[in-house]
């Protein structure tokens, strides 16, 4: 069937169940006036507590999922949150009228149901139904039984259909729920407190990312969503706060693939008096936690890979990965000029307005390093060009202290020994602007705001940003970000 007449069916079927829809309103039986129905159970504990339900009346809600008509007999399941149910709905039970009206709903309607719970001669922990009411008119098609809701694409676009047709799809947000909720109790248990700070800000700090501009009216001023939650929980640790966290959505401007969304939930959290050897003890204990109370092991499989969050994870340098990998020591090598050459012999292309030492050595990384950190990895160290925010190593202030923690070539968590020198912050800042006029929109903007704050006297603070939709990935064996998103951003249909 081409899609002309795919339409012209769907559009036929639609309006079968318009008119039937009508002649139950003009009937005085409208469906949509009913505004609430008394369950008493669900299908899950029916089902799991058979001897403590056996015989005894039950009320139910739930959609239609299969129907089947037996003249003045009739089985019918029902899917409600926790799972399905069968039902045995007759005619002696309902009355000729509601037994009438019940073989006119289709697959999709919701409906109430009540009686007695039973077992069939095959064994089926079933409910017999002494009344069936329709509470809600489905207007449009399912998905064909066998064949479900497979186009991945279309399962984004219309994740409600996509809940109703493959329940294995629900299991998957409610176990980012109880993550997020284990985060939270973590963090809780370590004495942080979750504040909240502002979407909208009027500048676009705290990370390397191209924001979202939009316009205020009442203030006629530009604005841009937050693409980090960094700059405002630093200024609450100058504050006097000694540990805060915020776990929320953040919005950056760039391109969408398997590990990245315009707008996803970051937690960044922060701790005065510590660094990034705090964090990365922060970090494993956290991924070992919530693995051990939510899948009962630190021994996961992810995509195939057997990944081991309970053994120690490996740290190492950002040099000294590179070596490893790739026998190139950019400890040796101490000019922009000796970098480039390095670069151009491996074929590695770097912008014309980032050829120095530090961004050749990210660069390197990222095309060599990145791809093989199978097993939880520390990358420490980094170059001071990609890290305007981090303290500088006192053995060399080339690098900062900084790292980034890595999962099957994907990184998960990026910390820091914050930066608290004014002095310091301010000139960092200023190169970053020199970056953004030069053409590097993903570059830092001036905040002389949180110089400002700075100059008031932050303690030494470790900090740590978390994706935590990546997060979800791992401990869900999910391959894309949009698998753990209830509703990914999706190029709008013609």
């Amino acid at each position: 069937m081409n899609e002309e007449n795919e339409e012209l069916e769907l559009n036929r079927l639609m309006q079968v169940r318009k008119d039937k829809l009508k002649e139950m309103q003009e009937a005085g039986k409208d469906p949509f006036e009913i505004t609430k129905y008394d369950r008493t159970e669900f299908s899950k504990e029916i089902k799991e507590n058979y001897e403590d339900f056996e015989n005894k009346d039950v009320s139910v809600a739930g959609r239609i999922m299969a129907k089947r008509i037996m003249g003045k007999a009739s089985f019918c399941t029902i899917q409600d949150s926790t799972g399905s149910i069968q039902s045995y709905v007759s005619i002696n039970d309902l009355g000729e009228e509601s037994y009438k009206a019940f073989k006119t709903y289709d697959i999709g309607d919701i409906i109430g149901l009540k009686g007695f719970v039973f077992k069939t001669k095959t064994e089926e922990i079933s409910i017999h139904a002494k009344e069936v009411i329709l509470l809600s008119k489905s207007l449009r098609d399912l998905p064909e039984k066998f064949h479900g809701l497979k186009d991945t694409e279309l399962r984004y676009r219309q994740r409600y259909v996509d809940l109703i047709v493959n329940p294995e799809v629900k299991n998957t947000f409610e176990m980012r729920s109880k993550i997020i909720k284990e985060i939270r109790n973590f963090l809780d248990n370590q004495n942080y407190i979750e504040v909240e700070t502002p979407t909208l800000s009027t500048i676009a700090g705290g990370a390397s990312a191209r924001p979202f501009e939009t316009h205020h009216n009442a203030l006629d001023l530009n604005m841009y969503l937050r693409i980090a939650l960094e700059l405002n929980l630093k200024r609450l640790i100058v504050g006097g706060f000694d540990r805060v966290f915020e776990m929320g959505r953040v919005f950056r401007n760039e391109g969408i693939d398997i590990r990245h969304n315009p707008e996803f939930t970051e937690l960044e959290l922060y701790a005065a008096y510590q660094d990034y050897h705090d964090m990365m003890d922060l970090v494993e204990e956290m991924f070992r936690s919530i693995a051990q109370k939510l899948l009962g092991t630190t021994q996961i499989m992810y995509q195939g890979k057997e990944i081991d969050l309970g053994a120690p994870w490996k740290r190492i340098s950002m040099i000294d990965s590179i070596k490893e990998v790739t026998g190139v020591d950019f400890n040796t090598i101490n000019s922009d000029e000796e970098a480039m050459a390095i670069a151009k012999e491996k074929g590695v292309e770097i912008d014309k307005a980032k050829q120095t030492r530090g961004y050749i050595i990210n660069e390197f990384f990222e095309t060599f390093v990145e791809e093989t950190l199978i097993q939880p990895t520390f990358i420490c160290d980094y170059p001071i060009e990609v890290s305007p925010l981090t303290k500088k190593k006192p053995s060399d202030n080339r690098l900062t202290e900084r790292f980034e923690c890595f999962i099957d070539g994907r990184e998960y968590g990026n910390a820091y020994s914050e930066l608290n020198d004014p002095i310091d912050q301010y000139e960092r800042f200023l190169a970053q602007v020199k970056q953004r006029e030069a053409g590097d929109d993903e570059a830092n903007m001036m905040d002389e705001d949180f110089v400002r704050a700075l100059e008031y006297g932050m303690p030494p603070t470790g900090g740590l940003g978390i994706g935590v939709d990546r997060m979800i990935m791992l401990f869900t064996d999910s391959a894309s970000i949009r698998d753990v998103l209830l509703f990914p951003t999706m190029k709008p249909l013609a």
